[in-house]
């Protein structure tokens, strides 16, 4: 049975869906005004395999992934860019489709954007007012109260004694009875856009949107709701408490969260302004490549970025690639064979896509065995049954012959390079001196060179981009 690491109870626990063999999710998308990163591909990649993974267990998934197309960095990029903000949303969601088309991120059941549920946020947000859970503060915005809730501080297990007196908690220029409050409806400024409102012109705040958008699409309660672990505080807490008391009912049975991206041993983010953008990476790397990258680190672990990893993360993919060289593979796949036992082992383990990849490359080594035995029923065999399960994850959708052509498109001159230092680390070897070969085969790396030895010969792809 599938077990998921619940960030609400921290610790793993078998699935129950509420409703038999028909799983609802809902994850938190883009703020739709800049790039997507790294950070974005990691997280919506883990969903995408979670997502393949119910529908390959059977069951009827509806997976809900929201776009924020309304906040304050919208309007203030579209002011800057003299754009209307529609344009500029649209624009920013393009780039995020072709990002994630090229990356194999399926798209999810319904897509929601935050300007198509306005009369859902309001309805929720009158109904916190009725239940004594918002109030309206004196420069008119709605404004929810945390101290109305006894359970706030439980997802995310927070003191809000702590809280309360905590440098972290950011001023605002918003009138309100406990800072840790946030807002439910902003009264929009002059030249901003609003929505009309029982309170006034404005527009929804951050946290409300979700809860109403899950609320119209999926109802009270709902299976999974997942995203990256930046947004267990205050965003999901938020939700979380918003929801349970306009509901009066549980929000959520599991809760999901990917690790942070980390890189130069700090937390990804446009704070910090450190991020990866996903155009530039995927400018220089194979999509695939990224994705096989992001997916050998387990999705709750902190991912350590650099462009080093990515390259001798590319050689396994490669070698996978190399292994179904000259195969045939069948679309009839004998099911049940021990790797496809051992494959639902590791996903039923809390999505252990880490574990999987090890699988793969044991299949590999088994075609190669059987390769050189001869034994060709059994090379295409084990060969199908690797297609199949890998692009149950997303991977192997190329023929291996044109993907490992792409990675050795060169010209003369770099090939001429390239073979110079080959044998340059060749005589090295020879005589034994592995420390100055070691550190050949490190510059052919920087250069996004990937080497495999064998007995006879050195086999390279350049997996960057030339």
């Amino acid at each position: 049975m599938l077990k998921i690491f619940n960030s609400f109870t921290r610790k793993k626990e078998y699935f129950k869906p509420i409703f038999s063999k028909r799983v609802s999710m809902y994850v938190c998308g883009i703020t739709a005004y800049d790039f997507c990163h790294i950070g974005h591909g990691r997280t919506f990649i883990i969903f995408d395999v979670i997502a393949r993974y119910f529908r390959y267990c059977r069951y009827q998934l509806k997976y809900v992934r929201n776009i924020t197309d309304i906040d304050d960095k919208i309007i203030n990029a579209s002011f800057r860019n003299k754009e209307s903000i529609n344009s500029f949303t649209n624009r920013v969601i393009d780039y995020m489709n072709q990002d994630f088309k090229l990356l194999n991120i399926l798209s999810p059941d319904v897509e929601p954007r935050v300007t198509e549920y306005i009369k859902f946020i309001i309805a929720m947000i009158s109904d916190l007012l009725k239940l004594n859970h918002a109030y309206i503060s004196e420069d008119g915005n709605v404004i929810f109260s945390v101290d109305s809730d006894i359970n706030y501080g439980m997802l995310s297990r927070q003191s809000l004694t702590y809280l309360k007196f905590s440098d972290k908690i950011k001023k605002i220029n918003i009138m309100k009875k406990n800072k840790l409050d946030f807002v439910l409806w902003k009264i929009s400024k002059k030249n901003e856009p609003y929505w009309n409102s029982p309170w006034g012109k404005g527009r929804p705040g951050w946290h409300i949107e979700c809860s109403a958008i899950s609320k119209a699409i999926l109802g009270d309660t709902f299976d999974i709701h997942g995203g990256g672990s930046d947004l267990l505080f205050p965003h999901h807490e938020n939700e979380r408490s918003q929801s349970m008391c306009a509901n009066k009912s549980i929000y959520v049975n599991y809760w999901i969260h990917t690790g942070m991206v980390i890189l130069n041993n700090k937390k990804m983010s446009k704070s910090l302004s450190n991020v990866c953008i996903l155009k530039d990476i995927l400018q220089n790397y194979e999509a695939e490549i990224i994705r096989y990258y992001l997916l050998s680190t387990h999705y709750r672990h902190p991912l350590y970025y650099s462009e080093e990893n990515l390259k001798i993360s590319s050689l396994s993919l490669i070698r996978l690639y190399r292994a179904l060289k000259n195969t045939n593979i069948s679309n009839t796949i004998v099911y049940n064979s021990i790797f496809e036992l051992e494959f639902k082992k590791a996903m039923d383990d809390d999505f252990n896509t880490p574990l999987v990849l090890s699988i793969f490359s044991r299949i590999a080594n088994q075609i190669n065995f059987f390769k050189k035995k001869k034994d060709f029923i059994e090379v295409n065999k084990l060969a199908s049954i690797l297609t199949f399960l890998g692009r149950e994850l997303g991977l192997l959708m190329h023929n291996s012959d044109d993907f490992l052509k792409n990675l050795s498109n060169y010209t003369q001159e770099q090939i001429k390079e390239i073979e110079m230092l080959l044998n340059m680390r060749d005589n090295f070897r020879k005589l034994k001196n592995w420390e100055e070969a070691d550190n050949l085969r490190k510059i052919l790396l920087n250069l996004g060179i990937v080497i495999e030895d064998d007995k006879n010969k050195t086999v390279w792809y350049c997996v960057k981009k030339m």
